[in-house]
């Protein structure tokens, strides 16, 4: 998890992704892209030195002292960025389109490792951090998203949680969930599974010992929370346990555990209080 793509707004939500991102660059000895996306329809098309091409005098000015605004706050949070860590690069990249376009087209060009998006809790997502992209970015992006939504300045990972029912897809996750461990080296890595009473829980703690033993996990816990599905479950462990981080690998076709489906991933992504890592399989 080198190259990091960051959209930003300029909200507090995306400031707390910023700052996320520049500790984890700092961990990996990686580099850090800003992105700030106008979605607005009507806006004109800009060349990469910040130009408008075409248009009336007066909408030139206008739009250029906006895009000297936008300028300006992408030297701001660099600034930041280099006073955090100054052996982190970070780069800014200004487009015109869909926020989910964009992003996707960033990640391809840049060959990005990680996007972290920030977020709010529940249904207070506003401008284009609100809850349908984050869930789209999920589901569509073809690398790992981060989803931020409180500020986690030092970004100190001791709690990771690892959701999951065990079973041979989980396998497949075991490669991304190592490479985590090796950036958090000191962290607990919690192995959870979410049972619809407490009669599964000896049947659950069967099959996490299991997987351990298969894969040969270190600095790991097994955990099982009773609740109604795994929406509920995986949010309320992660709160009750002060996780620092949650680990969910995403799968969108259908007839696949519910575990590895895309909703569950976008639901704890959007309601989990600690940071959701989603990765596809």
């Amino acid at each position: 998890m080198k190259n990091l793509l960051v959209p930003t707004d300029f909200s507090p939500a995306a400031h707390n992704a910023f700052e996320v991102a520049v500790r984890l660059a700092q961990r990996t000895g990686g580099a850090v892209t800003l992105l700030h996306v106008e979605e607005h329809n009507d806006t004109p098309r800009f060349s990469s030195s910040g130009g408008r091409m075409g248009g009336s005098s007066l909408e030139d000015v206008f739009m250029l002292k906006y895009l000297q605004k936008i300028k300006h706050q992408m030297h701001e949070l660099k600034a930041e960025g280099q006073r955090l860590a100054p052996d982190v690069p970070v780069e800014d990249v200004l487009r015109t389109s869909s926020l989910v376009n964009s992003v996707l087209d960033v990640i391809a060009e840049r060959q990005i490792d990680l996007v972290v998006m920030g977020a709010q809790e529940h249904s207070a997502w506003q401008h284009f951090f609100a809850g349908s992209n984050t869930e789209r970015l999920v589901r569509m992006a073809p690398c790992p998203v981060l989803t931020v939504k409180h500020p986690e300045m030092q970004f100190n990972v001791q709690h990771i949680v690892f959701p999951s029912d065990f079973s041979a897809e989980a396998d497949r996750a075991v490669p991304d969930l190592q490479r985590i461990q090796a950036i958090f080296p000191d962290a607990t890595l919690h192995l959870l599974k979410v049972v619809p009473d407490i009669d599964h829980y000896s049947e659950a703690l069967t099959q996490i010992q299991s997987f351990t033993e298969r894969h040969r996990l270190e600095h790991c816990e097994a955990d099982v929370i009773d609740a109604s599905n795994a929406s509920v479950g995986i949010p309320l462990f992660a709160q009750q346990t002060h996780a620092d981080l949650v680990v969910m690998p995403t799968h969108a076709h259908t007839g696949l555990s519910h575990f590895l489906h895309h909703n569950v991933a976008e639901n704890v992504a959007l309601h989990a209080v600690p940071p959701v890592l989603t990765f596809r399989l």
